[in-house]
Formats: structure tokens, C-alpha cells, sequence
């Protein structure tokens, strides 16, 4: 088998054929990807897929063909569909953060101690992204495998290796903690540095979100548990009743009858049901859950689309450009020129040049207002007057 020289000549590689890898990839779950579906991709050129095969980025199985697993296992890391969850590396991360730590510490040349450190770095964020990963597969697999899995019995056991799968990776979270707590003090008091504290400050945030959401899939794992426990033993008092039926020796062998008329249900009554997610992969690769969405789009289409009470036209009398002037008194300006008057409040109001004519009630109005706004600036005596309608005290300005 070829091998590739160059990133270059494997990127150009790589984007050439993008159009026959995507539609393998996209069809990886079967195994009939055949031959002459790919040379229809390839424009008809067998030397393309020759290539391919040679340079072992696709292999020939017959009259099929698949995409070989370096590469797979490749392009479901990087888009995060992988279904494997492999334990087994953040372990081999740990032994190498180990390994580095101590030849960090038995390393006397400052240029290698700062590679070891480095690499102590690049362990840490491995454990990490890894951690957070596997979190990631493993709650898309358990849904997948409730939902999908038509045997109950495989069902059953899938969900018990992912709750083993869960509890190792619980554990190995334990134990990458442990050990930037607890495990290198010496090291992490003595290579912490801005960048390793951030590092570290990083790395242990990541493994508690990932910790706390273990709990919630193991919450998960043990509703769906007893889920498929329900309806086991739903199916199989149905199977037995089913069995007596059909051997006419229900009502012989059972209390149905009495059973039956002991019980008044209601139509009304609730039913025990549990509710089920949808599956979000079925729902973008399933051609009726999309005619059932569109469906249901249409409908809300239609009643968005309906009858509505559409207020009249505007009348035209209201868009013209008349306006009404409203004559206002100018508390202030009457409250300024009285200050300079020397005079006191309630004759100056009643003598004051209006711009428009006022009424005699409307001036005591003014008056009273002026007193109560500008009480502080004013002087209130014990002096009263009167005239023919109102008795008023005498008030100066400070």
C-alpha cells in the first residue's frame, strides 16, 4: 500500500474526491456502498478509485466498496458522531501526564524541562476534550439505542454496557482529579505558572460540567431501565392472558369476570404514560418524519394566514396638518416679575397683564399655586385682607 508523501498531496487528495468520501460517509451504516455507484461519482474514472484504494483510503470488498476505518474513525471524531467510547485513552493520557511529570521533575536542563511542561499541558486538555467527548457519545448513544433498538432484550443489555461505560468514565474523572489535587503537588507548586494555572483552572472545569452530566445520563439510563421493565411485564401478562384466551380457560382459571366488575373506570381518568423523545437523527434522516413537519408547518401557515379584524381606513379629517393652540400661564415667568414687584402676591396676580383674558377664579387659582410651589422663596404674614369675595393673606417675596 501507498502512502502518502506530503499534507499537501493528501489534502488535494482529499478535496478531489469529496463528493464520493461525503456520500460514504454519509452511507457508512450499509454495507452495499457498490462499485459502480462510486465510478458514477468519479466521473467514470476507475484510476480515481484505483488511487483511493492503493493510498488505502478506501477499500475493495468484492463488488462493494468501504471507506477504510483510519479514515472513519477520523471524520466521526472531528464531526462528533463517533459511536465507540473508548475509555482506555484518557487512561493512557493519565500514565503519560505521569510519565512527563516526573521527567519534568528529574530534569536539570531548563530548554527540557519546558518541553516536559508543555507536554504536561497538552496531556491535560487531551483529558479534557476527551472527557467532554465521550460524555457527548455516550448520551447521544443511549438515546439512539432506546429509541432505535427494535429487540427489547438487546435493548436491555446495550443499556447496562453504557451504564458500565458511564461508571468508567465517572471514575476516570475521579482519578484525573485526584491527581492535579492531590496526585503531583510538587509539580503543580512548582511549574505553575500564569499559562498552567489557566490550564489547570480550565482542565477542572471541563471534568466537574462533565461529572454533573454523568449524573443527569445516569438518571437517564434508569428511567429508560424501568421503562423496558414496565413494559416487560406488561407483554408478558398480556402473553399469558392471550395463552389462557386462546385455550378457552380465561374465566376457568382467573378472576377476570370479578376483576372486571369491581371496576368503575372513568373516561376521564388519567393514563399512565411515558413520554418519549423524538430522536433527533430519525428526525433528520427520515423522509416521513419530514412530510409530517411540513404537514404541520402547512397548518400553522394556514391559520397564520387567516380571517383578521382589520380596523377601518383613517378618516381623512384626521391627516390634516391642522393644530389646536393651547394658551398656557407661565407660572414662573408670573412668579420672576413678582419677586422684582415688591408688591404682595395676591394684588400683583389679580393686576397682572395676562396675554389673554382670565377670569377672576382662575387667577385665585394661580395665586393659591405660586404660594404652594414657591413657598420657600416667599414670606407668609399674619395679615389678612379681603375683598368682596375672597379673605387672602398678605405674602412677600424673601
Amino acid at each position: 500500500m501507498n502512502t502518502f508523501r506530503s499534507i499537501d498531496e493528501l489534502v488535494k487528495t482529499l478535496d478531489r474526491e469529496k463528493v464520493l468520501l461525503k456520500e460514504m460517509f454519509f452511507k457508512r451504516k450499509s454495507p452495499s456502498f457498490r462499485h459502480e455507484y462510486a465510478l458514477e461519482l468519479t466521473e467514470y474514472k476507475e484510476e480515481r478509485i484505483r488511487y483511493l484504494i492503493d493510498y488505502g483510503i478506501i477499500r475493495d470488498n468484492g463488488s462493494f466498496l468501504e471507506m477504510e476505518d483510519l479514515y472513519l474513525k477520523f471524520f466521526e471524531e472531528v464531526l462528533q458522531v463517533n459511536e465507540e467510547i473508548n475509555v482506555s485513552f484518557v487512561q493512557d493520557y493519565l500514565d503519560n501526564l505521569n510519565d512527563n511529570i516526573d521527567y519534568y521533575l528529574k530534569e536539570n536542563n531548563e530548554q527540557r524541562k519546558y518541553a516536559y511542561q508543555r507536554e504536561v499541558k497538552r496531556c491535560l486538555k487531551k483529558i479534557a476534550l476527551t472527557t467532554v467527548r465521550n460524555v457527548m457519545d455516550l448520551k447521544r448513544n443511549l438515546d439512539y439505542t432506546y429509541k432505535n433498538e427494535p429487540s427489547y432484550q438487546v435493548k436491555l443489555v446495550k443499556l447496562k454496557k453504557l451504564d458500565e461505560k458511564r461508571h468508567n468514565i465517572a471514575l476516570l474523572i475521579t482519578k484525573s482529579e485526584e491527581l492535579i489535587d492531590h496526585g503531583q503537588p510538587v509539580f503543580f507548586r512548582v511549574a505553575m505558572d500564569v499559562q498552567m494555572r489557566t490550564v489547570v483552572s480550565d482542565v477542572k472545569l471541563q471534568l466537574n460540567d462533565s461529572y454533573h452530566n454523568l449524573i443527569e445520563i445516569e438518571k437517564q439510563i434508569i428511567h429508560y431501565l424501568n421503562l423496558i421493565a414496565y413494559q416487560n411485564r406488561i407483554f408478558e401478562k398480556v402473553r399469558k392472558l392471550k395463552y389462557l384466551r386462546d385455550q378457552f380457560l380465561l374465566e376457568e382459571h382467573t378472576d377476570v369476570r370479578k376483576v372486571i366488575s369491581e371496576k368503575n373506570p372513568v373516561w376521564m381518568e388519567p393514563v399512565t404514560s411515558y413520554r418519549i423523545k423524538l430522536s433527533i437523527d430519525n428526525l433528520r434522516t427520515s423522509a416521513t418524519a419530514a412530510e409530517l413537519i411540513r404537514k404541520v408547518m402547512s397548518r400553522r401557515n394556514d391559520k397564520a394566514k387567516g380571517p383578521r379584524n382589520v380596523a377601518e381606513a383613517i378618516p381623512e379629517a384626521y391627516l390634516t396638518n391642522t393644530g389646536e393652540i393651547y394658551d398656557a400661564v407661565n407660572l414662573q415667568e408670573i412668579f420672576n416679575a413678582f419677586a422684582a414687584s415688591g408688591r404682595h402676591l395676591f394684588s400683583f396676580v389679580m393686576d397682572y397683564p395676562y396675554s389673554q383674558p382670565v377670569q377672576e377664579n382662575d387667577k385665585v387659582l394661580y395665586f393659591c399655586q405660586i404660594a404652594s410651589q414657591y413657598a420657600d422663596n416667599l414670606v407668609f404674614t399674619d395679615e389678612y385682607e379681603s375683598n368682596s369675595e375672597v379673605e387672602y393673606p398678605l405674602i412677600y417675596a424673601q
